[in-house]
């Protein structure tokens, strides 16, 4: 009895052991994430579908996170012709005070010397120099106060939300002195959620993907000197940085202060497959990439993207739907492209179809009015998850939507048809009335 229940012990602690290597070594495959991180995400970098989440919504300090909305809105300038790459600008006293201040991390700037819009991104997306990121929102905007006020009704028509800007760095406003942004006040601090700052990644490295060329860079020249890129997961870093590289790994924001803590946004692409993730209020430099790395192998391990409908798939139940006024009483619907996603694991039988009826081409009674055209659109057809996992999409709504459209032509009936239908109809009503009149006597 003893050695069973000794043996029994044996295994209950062997199966534990491998339970806990299962979920500890990233090489392996396992089905959850559990991260020190006080809040995290991970999102498909096609869809904007969220993988996993922890207190995705929790507002906190970004740090330098807060630079990938300056990012953004330089981006934005070059291509709407307002500046190009090789603009030049001098830096203003203001920058060039938090330039020389060696508590902030920084190139080196000098007053009275040129710089070109394509230097000072780069010391601002590879070495997070933070008076470039300043002489930035300032040629930009005429005022980094103005600038704010940029990022954050670009924060708004981006649809992010549990966000506040109040400067274009990420320090805090203690840190800039007198210099605090006007419109802000002297103790605020920039705030984003880990879901916002997903959602910034997404706008980034969808809508301007060159940026990704200069934030995948290790290192890089600035004004002679070589400057190191604080993203260590970057591959080839060099020397005792090397070690933290990921395959495929090429954006895009890290960020520290003493109350943000380590924080990072990151971005990696293998095989046409791209992930974003955000960790926030890591314990430090290294947990924060770490921990991106538990992420990216769950994504990579635990997800493949799936065409789970093909295009011209119909329901059984609702493969037809009712016609009136035409010649034909139904006609059948399908879906006019293929659905697919990334699927977890084992979690392929857990979706489905649901039709969503366009309200304006049906009548009182919900049938389609005739004449009908072949492949015309009546509806969309959403993919809908039963699974427990579900975190939503960082863009709102379902992103896993078709079009629903007929699969043949009804003709409307000829007015001699729809008026023997209508008189039929009169008489129908009228007999059925009767007969409930004379069930009415007995």
């Amino acid at each position: 009895m003893i050695q069973r229940l000794k043996a029994t012990m044996v295994i209950a602690v062997a199966v534990v052991l491998s339970m806990t290597a299962v979920v500890m070594n990233p090489g392996h495959t396992y089905a959850s994430v559990d991260l020190e991180a006080e809040s995290a995400i991970l999102v498909d970098g096609e869809t904007g579908k969220v993988l996993f989440a922890k207190e995705a919504d929790l507002t906190l300090p970004p740090a330098s996170m807060t630079k990938m909305m300056t990012e953004y809105l330089v981006m934005e300038a070059i291509e709407e012709g307002q500046i190009s790459w090789d603009t030049t600008t001098q830096v203003s006293q203001y920058a060039y005070d938090i330039s020389a201040n060696p508590s902030f991390s920084g190139v080196g700037l000098t007053l009275g010397q040129d710089y070109t819009v394509r230097d000072l991104y780069k010391a601002m997306a590879i070495n997070s120099d933070n008076a470039a990121t300043i002489a930035l929102a300032e040629l930009v905007a005429g005022s980094e106060g103005e600038f704010v006020q940029m990022m954050n009704e670009k924060a708004e028509e981006l649809g992010m939300t549990d966000y506040e800007f109040v400067n274009s760095s990420g320090l805090d406003n203690a840190h800039l002195g007198d210099n605090y942004p006007e419109g802000t006040q002297p103790d605020d601090v920039n705030l984003m959620s880990a879901r916002a700052s997903a959602i910034l990644g997404y706008h980034l490295v969808n809508d301007y993907p060159e940026a990704l060329e200069i934030s995948s860079q290790p290192t890089a020249q600035f004004d002679g000197q070589e400057i190191t890129n604080w993203n260590w997961m970057i591959p080839d870093m060099p020397g005792y940085l090397s070690q933290f590289g990921y395959e495929g790994v090429d954006g895009l924001k890290t960020g520290y202060t003493e109350l943000a803590g380590n924080t990072f946004t990151g971005t990696v692409e293998r095989d046409g497959q791209r992930f974003i993730s955000v960790v926030m209020k890591t314990d430090s430099r290294e947990a924060r990439f770490q921990q991106t790395r538990e992420l990216f192998e769950y994504g990579f391990n635990q997800f493949t993207r799936q065409e789970l409908f093909a295009a011209g798939h119909t329901k059984e139940d609702q493969s037809e739907l009712p016609v009136a006024k035409g010649k034909e009483d139904v006609v059948g619907v399908e879906t006019s492209a293929a659905l697919q996603t990334l699927v977890k694991n084992g979690e392929e039988e857990m979706y489905s179809i649901e039709y969503m009826m366009d309200e304006e081409q049906l009548d009182e009674e919900g049938n389609l009015v005739a004449p009908i055209e072949e492949g015309q659109k009546v509806g969309t057809a959403k993919l809908v998850y039963s699974g427990e996992e579900d975190y939503g999409n960082v863009m709102g709504g379902n992103a896993n939507t078709v079009d629903l459209v007929t699969t043949s032509a009804v003709e409307k009936s000829n007015w001699f048809m729809l008026m023997m239908g209508n008189i039929g109809e009169f008489f129908g009503d009228v007999f059925t009335g009767a007969v409930d009149m004379v069930k009415g006597w007995f």
